[in-house]
């Protein structure tokens, strides 16, 4: 009994003890965080408590913003955090921001967490035009973006489109040509696929050593007025105090280095620049807004600390993370580059795969090939047998109707044996008969002879008969002229022809000459065209050359060869042979 009352006051008392907290949510540039704060939290307790959730060495640069009725403030790190003029509905909310840039973002920034983090601030303001960028420096600007974000440019990967939902150019860029998307993206991928082999942190880190050179980097603007009442602008950055025409954010009209100004003086609503130099009147503004001027005193103490701190040695402290940065970078070189050497193994081991592969496959047709043809083979054999099978019973045929013509030529031969057997009894017969026949005539004639006598006058009346109608025939069949062998004498004015050969002789020395002439004219007009082509050929190739000669290494015959040309003079051998022959040479007579 007595253990549990102890037990029960125990948990009571821890209960009682158990501080009062409230809930912080912390927006940074690419992730959101909530905490649970104690009451009594000072803002460098809630910093200090974000930078070790991040992994955040160089907190310097960095600080806790609020806004408070359109005015920006920033977390002070000595107050408590719920004393600040923030809203006290849970949970409260603060941006995780740069408050101070660097001089070179190369030298100062260490950590890569550090350069992410300004990478992506300075990304947003380049794209939200609260940092100037003009249009060829933001296509380069965004290359490097996406290198940051998707690594070596692949074509078979990132193809067309890709970057079709990344916001990566300012709009006033956009607006100020008369350019596609797709347009866009062609030039940004241009310098994209020029930045293979760069990690991440490299990517980044070159955005920011371009960006660090436009004139409103880093730059925090306040409305001011000077004495005369007259609108300007204060920017303060790392380098110094500048102020501009508010119509011009670029150029500033004075500026004030760090190392120039003597004292910065804050009295009501009135600040005081002293420059060293005192020949140099001093310059003094003023804000309407206390707010704003306890953010420019701020910025101005951060800024000049800042300064100074870099032209000192680095502390301890930084010389440790700039050590141990080295070494990660180091190692992380020799990382990729054995990530390097291994993709570059795997990619030879791809390409000898592929080629094995599509060996395999060319000797898989191959032997696909070899198999059709061992088919085809197979079956012109199997044709070819039957064929020869085919022709062997062919010639057997053959062979047996050989054998039977040969019989049948036998038995022909045998048959023709017997019909001149035939032939010559028959021929007997008929000689028999033939002496038959003129015994028979004999007999015939001798009773004939006996009846000529009765047939001597009507064969007289009938051969009389017979001369008289030949008589009437001769007399009236028609009578033609002898037919004369010698030839037809010649008409009077052929009297005098002669097929002798020296009468069909006749000169053919003209002709010739003149056939000759029009073949030599013939050819001297060819010659002269072709000359002529020739020669528009060389003043061509003269004309073309003309700008490449060197006049210092012309030779003797150049100059002379170019003397002649400019006189008018030919280069035509020929013509030079031929003028001494016309003067030397007498006409020859034909």
């Amino acid at each position: 009994m007595a253990g549990a009352i102890a037990s029960r006051m125990s948990f009571s008392s821890l209960k009682r003890k158990q501080p009062k907290t409230f809930t912080v949510r912390i927006v940074t540039m690419d992730a959101e965080m909530e905490f649970n704060c104690e009451m009594k939290w000072k803002g460098k307790d809630l910093f200090d408590l974000v930078c070790r959730t991040l992994g955040l060495r160089e907190t310097w640069f960095f600080g806790l913003q609020y806004t408070i009725k359109d005015t920006v403030a920033w977390l002070k790190t000595d107050k408590k955090v719920l004393d600040h003029d923030v809203s006290k509905e849970e949970p409260v909310t603060f941006h995780f921001l740069a408050k101070f840039y660097p001089e070179n973002a190369e030298e100062e920034l260490v950590q890569e967490i550090t350069q992410h983090l300004f990478f992506l601030q300075v990304k947003k303001q380049i794209l939200d035009e609260k940092i100037y960028c003009p249009p060829e420096a933001s296509v380069l600007l965004a290359s490097y973006a996406v290198q940051a974000k998707y690594g070596d440019y692949d074509p078979s990967v990132h193809k067309r489109g890709f970057l079709a939902q990344e916001e990566l150019l300012p709009k006033r860029v956009i607006n100020l040509y008369q350019m596609t998307p797709e347009m866009w993206e062609e030039r940004i991928t241009a310098w994209y696929a020029e930045h293979r082999g760069r990690a991440r942190d490299e990517a980044e880190m070159e955005y920011l050593k371009i960006a660090q050179d436009l004139e409103m980097y880093g730059v925090n603007y306040f409305a001011i007025r000077n004495k005369k009442g007259t609108e300007l602008l204060l920017g303060v950055d790392a380098l110094g105090l500048h102020i501009y025409d508010p119509e011009n954010r670029l150029t500033p009209k004075i500026s004030f280095p760090w190392n120039e100004i003597r004292n910065i003086s804050y009295s009501d609503k009135e600040f005081t620049i002293k420059p060293l130099d005192k020949k140099i009147d001093v310059f003094k503004f003023n804000s309407s807004k206390l707010r704003v001027n306890k953010l420019i005193l701020q910025l101005c103490i951060g800024n000049h600390d800042l300064f100074m701190r870099r032209r000192k040695a680095d502390s301890l402290e930084v010389q440790q993370m700039k050590a141990q940065a080295r070494e990660e970078k180091a190692r992380k070189q020799m990382e990729r580059q054995r990530l390097a050497r291994e993709k570059q193994m795997r990619e030879e081991a791809e390409r000898t795969r592929d080629e094995l592969e599509r060996r395999l496959l060319q000797m898989k047709e191959e032997a696909t090939m070899a198999n059709e043809a061992l088919m085809r083979s197979e079956e012109t054999a199997d044709l070819l047998a039957e064929k020869a099978q085919i022709t062997e019973e062919e010639a057997k045929l053959l062979a047996q109707k050989a054998a039977e013509a040969e019989q049948e030529m036998q038995r022909i031969k045998a048959t023709a044996i017997r019909t001149e057997e035939e032939k010559r009894v028959m021929e007997q017969k008929v000689l028999e008969a033939e002496v038959l026949a003129l015994k028979m005539a004999e007999e015939s004639e001798r009773r004939a002879k006996e009846a000529d006598q009765l047939k001597q006058d009507l064969q007289e009346a009938r051969e009389a008969e017979r001369r008289a109608k030949q008589k009437l025939q001769e007399i009236t069949k028609p009578t033609y002229p002898p037919i004369n062998p010698l030839p037809a004498p010649l008409p009077p004015d052929m009297s005098s022809f002669s097929l002798i050969g020296d009468s069909l002789s006749f000169d053919f020395k003209d002709t010739d000459m003149k056939r000759l002439s029009m073949e030599i004219e013939k050819e001297k007009v060819e010659y002269m065209e072709k000359s002529k082509h020739l020669q528009e050929q060389l003043n061509e190739l003269k004309t073309e050359i003309e700008a490449l000669k060197l006049k210092e290494r012309e030779t003797a015959l150049d100059i002379l060869h170019n003397e002649n040309a400019d006189r008018g003079g030919t280069s035509s051998k020929h013509n030079t042979i031929k003028k001494p022959q016309a003067q030397g040479r007498r006409p020859i007579c034909i």
